[in-house]
């Protein structure tokens, strides 16, 4: 882990931020650079201290660990450049939630071994360099996609900096990554959104719904604050699974509507009893 010396973080917001400010603490010696696509936000990452250099692709040549923390569509289109820029050592790591066309746009790179595909399951509903945290990662999963084809040297050096950060790790392959992570993720962001939608276009004509709201509905719409620079393009790249959980996730609702209209609460209490068995599933997660 000491022969990062100096580390690139492309995308200083929530995810490249806070890893940013865990490397600082992990690794004191090292440099940290930041590259954005926004100047603000470099000029707050630098002020902030979440990176100590604002930096141009240009630089990368002496990178020894590069993060790709940028939108995932923007990432497809990052990611080769980067990899012809940095040395044959360096290590490049993306840390977007889609994995299956990133891995497939690097797929034959003549650096491609220098690439680890791997995507943090933590997060919060905030963005842009302000939103940086420490121990955002501890105690969280990281999925590693691929991991046979990135160079084994460089592989234990990830392995050893994720163990650093108090990270759980799996292995998973980009598709099943993709279609997992719709379901957990990407479908849990859409309800938030369109619950904040339906209840904000309500409130138009009942001025004090927000009054009876309670915790219950500020949790459920927590990720509604979510980004849409973020997000619009994780449902583009992973539209095929997104769809499948949303149809599945209609016809759920649709059946409840059903069950309700006709009545049926003895069904819709052994629904609601056999959905309860998630509290058992997701037992010891914060």
């Amino acid at each position: 882990m000491e022969d990062f010396k100096n580390i690139f973080i492309i995308g200083v917001g929530l995810i490249g931020g806070s890893l940013a400010r865990d490397f600082k603490r992990l690794l004191p010696e090292a440099q940290l650079y930041g590259i954005d696509s926004s100047n603000d936000h470099l000029e707050e990452a630098v002020g902030l201290g979440v990176v100590a250099h604002s930096a141009g692709l240009e630089d990368l040549h002496k990178a020894d660990l590069v993060i790709l923390a940028v939108p995932v569509d923007q990432a497809n289109l990052f990611l080769p450049p980067v990899l012809d820029a940095v040395g044959d050592e360096a290590l490049v790591i993306d840390v977007g939630s889609t994995k299956s066309s990133i891995c497939d746009a690097v797929a034959e790179h003549p650096k491609r071994r220098n690439f680890l595909a791997a995507h943090p399951i933590s997060g919060t509903e905030f963005s842009g360099p302000t939103a940086a945290i420490e121990y955002l990662f501890s105690g969280k999963t990281m999925i590693i996609c691929e991991v046979e084809k990135t160079a084994f040297k460089l592989q234990e050096k990830a392995l050893a900096l994720f163990s650093a950060l108090n990270m759980r790790l799996r292995y998973m392959d980009p598709q099943s990554h993709d279609k997992h992570i719709a379901y957990v993720s990407h479908l849990s962001h859409i309800s938030s959104f369109m619950l904040g939608k339906t209840v904000m276009e309500k409130e138009k004509n009942e001025k004090d719904i927000f009054d009876m709201a309670g915790s219950g509905f500020a949790s459920t719409v927590r990720l509604a604050k979510s980004n849409p620079a973020t997000w619009t393009p994780i449902f583009k790249e992973n539209k095929v699974h997104v769809l499948e959980t949303l149809s599945e996730y209609i016809q759920n609702l649709k059946t409840f509507k059903d069950l309700l209209e006709s009545d049926d609460y003895e069904s819709i209490y052994t629904e609601i009893k056999n959905t309860n068995h998630i509290k058992s599933i997701l037992k010891g997660i914060s």
